[in-house]
């Protein structure tokens, strides 16, 4: 038998990760994948019927696709070989087949488990038809990449693709229950620090025990809220450099004063700064910055105008292109205000990181391949432009998370329109949940 890359496998360290000590012993035991080894899902199926096909395994990473293939091989007495596509080539495939026949003529049939399999060229990949075809293995790839790209077509008509979840946040609290159950102690963090570290791990049950195991490893005095688990486990950037604060504080006496609309003030310290030598292209970057942080969708076109005003000075130089500097630095100044954007982005951002990378409804992603549009993959999508006034009124959020709103639009300016258009939608939106 060999490991996941390709040598001969060795008696396990004394002290093995914690990752390692906690791989599941039994398909029951995987977490998060019961729509595949549950008794209605296809492992269960296969496995309750003592037949296995050749399969595709493709998910994110550490959802337990090794574990599910190391098992399946024991449920089904099937001898089980696990190589890595990275670490191994044409001869070696060779060699684990020549062996998979020689074990299959004395009566022991072969899984074959093949890490990464989207690894593989064309050519590699063409080298297990023959020993599938005739049986001489059962092949079991692991994949995080869309096998419709990756996978040559001849080897997804000969195996099944099984979709592996990433975990969710049930299936990694009880990974945590059972690395304090093997530990015998609870972690050192407050139930709070303990919902972070969940989040942190993005669905990834191998990268939480890891930190698991680090958060033990350190003898810590003190139970640990968000603040100090975040401390711990990721060391912040180096504090700024402050040497220069006479310029910070002009910069950012310019940029409260544009956000306060006195065209004066900003003007006076954009001259300080271009009398003392500042880089032009610098103030030009902040004026862009403050175009999208301060003002936004108010009035879009000063981010126009701020562009016009860099192109320009690039195209003048000094001092002519310094005016152009000017008439973007009194447009800002005088533009109507609005954060709405820049709040909706941390907004957006803050639930990006908390729901990781779940899904987007079936019906809105394409399906290129037959594979995809036997998934499912675009089925039901609404034509916006097909439907009355552009506005379909369709659902384009996750399965399992609820319709947010980032973008409060301000009354002020161009974004007072957007706000009664995002209300009409918002309206109408509602109406039709409660028709269906």
């Amino acid at each position: 038998m060999s490991d996941l890359f390709g040598t001969p496998a060795t008696a396990p360290p004394a002290n093995p990760p914690l990752a390692e000590r906690l791989r599941p012993k039994t398909l029951a035991d995987v977490v998060g994948q019961a729509h595949l080894t549950g008794p209605e899902g296809a492992i269960g199926r296969m496995v309750a019927a003592g037949s296995l096909s050749s399969l595709i395994l493709w998910g994110p990473p550490g959802t337990g696709k090794t574990s599910i293939a190391r098992l399946l091989a024991e449920a089904v007495s099937l001898r089980f070989v696990g190589i890595s596509a990275v670490f191994s080539g044409v001869a070696e495939l060779k060699k684990l087949f020549a062996e998979a026949r020689d074990a299959a003529r004395a009566g022991q049939k072969t899984l074959l488990f093949v890490d990464e399999i989207h690894r593989f060229n064309r050519a590699q990949q063409d080298g297990f038809l023959g020993v599938v075809e005739d049986g001489t293995v059962t092949l079991v790839g692991a994949t995080t990449e869309n096998p419709s790209f990756e996978l040559n077509a001849a080897i997804l008509s000969r195996a099944q693709v099984l979709i592996v979840r990433r975990l969710d946040e049930v299936a990694l609290g009880e990974l945590l229950d059972r690395a304090e159950a093997s530990e015998g102690r609870l972690l050192p963090v407050t139930a709070d620090a303990r919902a972070a570290l969940i989040a942190s791990a993005d669905g990834d049950g191998r990268f939480l025990l890891n930190q698991v195991e680090s958060l033990y490893a350190v003898k810590l005095s003190e139970v640990l809220d968000p603040a100090g688990l975040a401390a711990l486990l990721h060391r912040r950037m180096p504090v700024y450099d402050k040497d220069r604060e006479g310029h910070y504080g002009l910069i950012s006496a310019l940029h409260k004063s544009l956000r306060g609309s006195d065209p004066d003030a900003a003007l006076y310290y954009l001259e300080r700064m271009l009398t003392a030598g500042e880089e032009p292209l610098y103030l030009l970057r902040r004026l862009v910055h403050f175009a999208s942080e301060d003002i936004g969708l108010a009035d879009s076109n000063a981010l126009a105008v701020t562009l016009a005003a860099k192109d320009a000075y690039d195209f003048l130089g000094s001092p002519e292109g310094e005016l152009a500097i000017v008439h973007a630095c009194l447009y800002l100044a005088t533009a109507p205000k609005s954060n709405a954007a820049y709040k909706a982005q941390k907004a957006a951002k803050k639930a990006a990181i908390a729901t990781g990378s779940l899904n987007p409804p079936a019906h809105i992603l394409n399906a290129p391949t037959r594979m995809m549009k036997d998934l499912g993959f675009g089925k039901g999508y609404a034509y916006d432009h097909e439907a009355e006034d552009a506005f379909s009124g369709a659902d384009y959020w996750p399965d399992g998370m609820a319709a947010e709103t980032f973008y409060h639009p301000s009354p002020r300016g161009h974004e007072a329109r957007i706000g009664e258009r995002l209300a009409e939608w918002a309206r109408r939106r509602a109406a039709k949940r409660a028709a269906q």
